[in-house]
């Protein structure tokens, strides 16, 4: 696999928005569970994640992300970003989204949160684990804080 983009997005119709993407990009999710689907889509490279969210609100962008091989990927973009005068926020072995993950964190300049990760293994569980902020990426309040974005916010 090489790396893709990733576009989280929180809707209030999962199985809509399921049957929806499945004919726009003419492949099933890669992984589907309660309250949580995934597309790995091959052309064009992107990783498309839906997060249920309430009913009857408008979809919108959860998070960014770019997803890569190892965990030594996502070490180097943490040095990169680092450099270049980033705050960035790291993750090791969180367990959320369904998965087991290392990632780094970085905001845009509107606060859109964006991370790069590596898929470890599947795990059990949608909501984040060992006090990790998991996909929703740490909130607005400042470069490093911990605080989640929602409080039951993953990828």
């Amino acid at each position: 696999m090489s790396s893709r983009v990733q576009l989280a997005l929180r809707v209030p119709d999962l199985a809509g928005s399921v049957a929806f993407y499945t004919k726009l990009f003419g492949t099933e999710p890669a992984k589907l569970r309660d309250g949580y689907a995934n597309f790995a889509i091959a052309e064009p490279p992107l990783k498309l994640v839906l997060i249920e969210g309430a009913a009857g609100e408008t979809t919108r962008m959860d998070h960014l992300g770019v997803e890569v091989e190892s965990t030594e990927a996502v070490r180097a973009a943490t040095t990169r970003l680092s450099e270049v005068g980033l705050a960035t926020t790291e993750e090791s072995d969180t367990a959320c989204c369904y998965a087991l993950q290392d990632k780094v964190w970085v905001h845009g300049p509107g606060q859109e949160p964006w991370e790069v990760y590596v898929v470890k293994a599947d795990a059990n569980t949608l909501a984040r684990q060992q006090g990790s902020t998991c996909c929703a990426g740490p909130s607005s309040a400042g470069p490093g804080s911990q605080e989640p974005a929602a409080a039951d916010g993953c990828c």
